[in-house]
């Protein structure tokens, strides 16, 4: 019996999918950082091309892509889906494990799947240069590689914590292209804002995030380009579960848990989505699990509020699971995962109980990860490590109950730029850091006021 599913380029999705069509409820409408009152398309357009602003906005159920992505898609997609079966005998579980394997497009991560329709559209607006933020280096390197076949250039604020531990995905951004700087940097008011109150300043997701926008906002040529948390984001990353539909179909299996690591929420949404689609319309009963990190545990312990994206303020005001603007994580491995709140439609599913979340040390996901590189041969990013830290917990629940679960996971990269962090577990150098309630505490005094009825 095959373990690896695969599927013709003719069956790549033609259409993204748009939960927003399916969702409980209605999203809280999206304030402006200025007024806080609700944001209207012209307040987007300094740093986002039309054709993003329309799908941000859209209700649309599905999505058409436009045949030039998808022609840049068939470099890498449709991705392989295995059966996981030597890691089922490792975890000695009569659970049914598959994953579906994202590492195999040219950045070595999901982050393409987006980051080639933006530029695309930005490039069809006439904008010739992008700016955005990376934390371990997958979204800027994914950037850098689609700016490079649309003709844009790129500029990319790296989490400096991220940009000292990760040396080569920035010489991957370098080599498709891109300038790549340390974050917080000088060149920006607000990055120097930061380094005159703590110059030695580890940064964070929400600090890049302001420099990049700041950046794009006083340029004419340049827009901003985001790798998570919006919804154009996780609508274009959701070809992962439509070709995962199709493929568990050839298993002739359907998920009873999805599992995916959330940051911002891009590669669990793309996967789960689809499936969550089923769930909604009452058609399935899976659950979906979302694996964070303790140390930036944004669904598991942060608050349902209005906050902003960004440290300084400066990006639109959303309903989110949220740490509060101004946390800065500690510097576990998993970069990607350090940020202080979550996708709005991401935190309303959890939020209405169709997604349940649980946050894990990075040792025991490091463990799981050399697990499951020893099984299945393919070394994971330390994201998606926490995903398999909760197949572990579900493989366990399945052999205690009996029961031959099957479960679903997205490998959302590959971990060939990391292993100075798997140096650093071997050597039992990594930390397994907790969030002290106080330093909650004291961020989310600082979220904004949002007046009564202005969402």
């Amino acid at each position: 019996m095959t373990t690896k599913f695969l599927l013709t380029e003719d069956e790549l999705p033609s259409h993204w999918y748009n939960i927003l069509a399916d969702v409980p409820e209605p999203l809280g409408a999206f304030l402006s950082p200025r007024t806080l009152e609700p944001l209207t398309p012209p307040d987007l357009t300094p740093i986002f091309p039309m054709a993003i602003i329309g799908q941000e906005v859209s209700a649309e159920r599905w999505i058409e892509i436009p045949d030039r992505v998808r022609d840049i898609y068939k470099m890498w997609r449709p991705t392989p889906l295995y059966r996981a079966t030597r890691l089922e005998k490792a975890l000695d579980t009569p659970a049914r494990i598959f994953y579906k394997y994202e590492g195999t497009s040219p950045a070595g991560s999901h982050k393409p799947n987006t980051a080639v329709p933006q530029a695309y559209y930005n490039a069809e607006e006439g904008i010739k240069r992008l700016t955005t933020e990376t934390g371990a280096g997958q979204w800027g390197s994914a950037l850098a590689f689609a700016g490079g076949l649309f003709g844009l250039e790129v500029m990319v604020y790296m989490v400096k914590v991220s940009y000292q531990q990760k040396p080569y995905r920035r010489a991957l951004m370098e080599t498709w292209g891109a300038k790549v700087l340390p974050s917080p940097t000088d060149q920006t008011e607000f990055g120097r804002s930061v380094l005159a109150r703590e110059p030695d300043s580890p940064g964070s997701l929400g600090i890049a995030i302001s420099e990049a926008v700041e950046d794009a906002a006083t340029r004419d040529d340049s827009h901003y380009s985001l790798g998570s948390v919006v919804n154009h984001v996780l609508l274009h990353q959701t070809v992962i579960g439509q070709e995962a539909q199709k493929q568990m179909e050839m298993a002739d299996a359907y998920p009873d848990v999805v599992i995916g690591c959330v940051g911002g929420g891009s590669n669990f949404a793309g996967l789960a989505y689809p499936f969550l689609a089923d769930r909604l319309s009452g058609k399935t009963n899976t659950r979906f699990i979302a694996a964070e990190p303790a140390a930036c545990p944004t669904l598991t312990r942060g608050l349902y509020a209005y906050d902003f994206g960004d440290t300084a303020g400066m990006g639109p005001v959303v309903p989110m699971y949220t740490l509060g603007h101004n946390f800065i994580p500690d510097t576990i491995h998993a970069g990607g995962l350090r940020y202080h709140g979550d996708a709005p439609s991401l935190c309303l599913l959890v939020k209405n109980g169709f997604i349940e979340a649980r946050a894990y040390k990075q040792n025991e996901c490091f463990a799981e990860a050399v697990r499951f590189a020893r099984s299945e041969g393919i070394l994971p990013a330390p994201e998606p490590s926490h995903a398999l830290r909760a197949v572990a917990q579900e493989a366990a629940a399945a052999r205690e109950a009996g029961d031959s679960r099957v479960i679903l996971f997205n490998l959302s990269g590959h971990g060939h730029f990391d292993l100075g962090a798997y140096d650093a577990y071997f050597a039992g150098q990594l930390e397994d850091v907790e969030l002290p309630q106080e330093r909650l505490d004291t961020a989310l005094a600082e979220l904004p006021k949002v007046p009564a009825g202005a969402a």
